[in-house]
């Protein structure tokens, strides 16, 4: 098949890097900024570990064949993406930069000044080998005049910016880059994954009202609390649903991708709804025969690892010390929300309402992409399509200059 060529301007890919698989969406953007999906490809990934790179050629190599499946279905040539980026390296913390507004142009509040508060905002001291990936407003204060959403064409002498800055290691984001750049593709920006996830699966009632998302991986869990629209907290703790399917693995005596089979196919998260006649059958290792057990026994093997995993983000919610506001509850999405019955066990634990979170509805082959695992993808579309349109942020355009900074520095760095 030949491939055909829109304008560049017009297409967005998603490349959602997993640790379990590697997701590529090929969309194209209308007149009217409605997004239809052209192209979806997968790839297992076995490159990567608690969303980190561990062997950077395996990585391109599944990275070259999402890209390829993607390609092959759409029909297009890809040669930049949006990519996404997790991994325990991660950090995020709150803080605030101040600035005088020029009187040459009658204190009216500009675009540039937005830019100087918020850079302000990021003049901070972190470790060297630690860069900022993101700057994200929660809110201005004009004068006096606080909660105010977008400053620019308002008047005033002094504006306040509270940011939430996300920070990463600079090697981990560089292998990313290599990775995706040895694949031949350019890399119109990074962007963390929940907060693309987050893009896709939540509504803005749910961010105004105060919420918590919860992106479950095979390798990680992502967390972000948004409080009155904004985000005030994000984290990655290394443990996802591989965390699971290990266990599943070690006490059924199967092997590791039979007992991935198993959790998808038959798990559920609460034992105590499983019917005690069910039963499934169980691979055996090494060419042993399979056995017949009770599929409630499965589900008391994973029980108490999800558990563990959601008293382990709820104890991380509690000491951001947001908890409280965010009365619309949690949502859950990711992999690792499709087990069965994880919404119930979850309000259990944090004793509010939850949900599972599906992909925002887009044109085209939503029906290949509308479970929980691509929300991350989809979210990076819709935040593509966004900053191409806007050029708003520290990443913006066709070229993101954090990343050309990051590139610079780490060339410098380590000659």
């Amino acid at each position: 098949m030949g491939v055909k060529l829109l304008p560049k301007e017009d297409i967005v890919v998603g490349l959602d890097i997993g640790t379990s698989k590697i997701a590529a969406i090929i969309a194209e953007v209308d007149e009217n900024n409605q997004i239809e999906v052209l192209g979806v490809g997968l790839s297992p990934s076995k490159g990567l570990r608690k969303g980190m790179i561990v062997n950077l050629e395996t990585t391109t190599s599944a990275i070259k064949r999402a890209i390829e499946n993607a390609e092959l279905v759409s029909g297009l040539d890809v040669k930049s993406v949006f990519a996404g980026i997790a991994g325990e390296h991660i950090r995020a913390f709150n803080n605030n930069g101040i600035i005088i507004i020029p009187n040459k142009r009658n204190r009216q509040i500009s675009k540039d000044d937005v830019r100087r508060v918020i850079d302000q905002a990021k003049n901070i001291e972190i470790p060297s080998d630690r860069k900022i990936l993101d700057a994200i407003p929660r809110e201005f204060i004009v004068d006096d005049q606080e909660a105010v959403d977008d400053p620019i064409g308002m008047f005033g002498t002094r504006l306040e910016a509270f940011v939430h800055i996300i920070t990463g290691s600079v090697s981990a984001v560089q292998n990313i880059i290599k990775a995706i750049e040895n694949a031949g593709l350019h890399v119109n920006d990074i962007m963390l994954q929940p907060l693309a996830s987050s893009e896709a699966v939540l509504y803005p009632d749910e961010k105004e009202m105060g919420v918590i998302l919860i992106d479950i991986g095979a390798g990680t869990t992502d967390v972000v609390i948004y409080v009155e629209g904004s985000i005030w907290y994000t984290a990655v703790i290394p443990i996802g649903g591989d965390f699971v399917t290990n266990d599943i693995a070690v006490g059924l005596h199967t092997p590791i991708s039979k007992a991935e089979e198993l959790k998808k196919t038959f798990g559920c998260a609460l034992t105590d709804i499983v019917g005690p006649n069910e039963l499934i059958e169980v691979p055996g290792v090494g060419g042993r025969n399979p056995k017949t057990i009770p599929r409630r026994i499965l589900a008391s093997v994973i029980e108490p690892r999800v558990t563990e995993l959601l008293n382990f983000v709820n104890q991380q919610v509690k000491s951001s010390r947001y908890k409280n506001l965010t009365p619309a509850g949690v949502v859950m999405t990711g992999g690792g929300a499709m087990l069965d019955s994880i919404d119930e066990l979850a309000e259990r634990i944090f004793n509010t309402q939850v949900r599972i979170g599906y992909p925002r509805e887009v044109k085209g082959l939503f029906d290949r992409v509308k479970d929980p695992s691509f929300s991350t993808c989809i979210g990076l579309v819709l935040e593509g399509v966004e900053r191409k349109e806007s050029g708003y942020g520290i990443n913006s355009g066709q070229a993101s200059l954090i990343l050309k900074k990051m590139k610079n520095w780490f060339t410098d760095y380590f000659g």
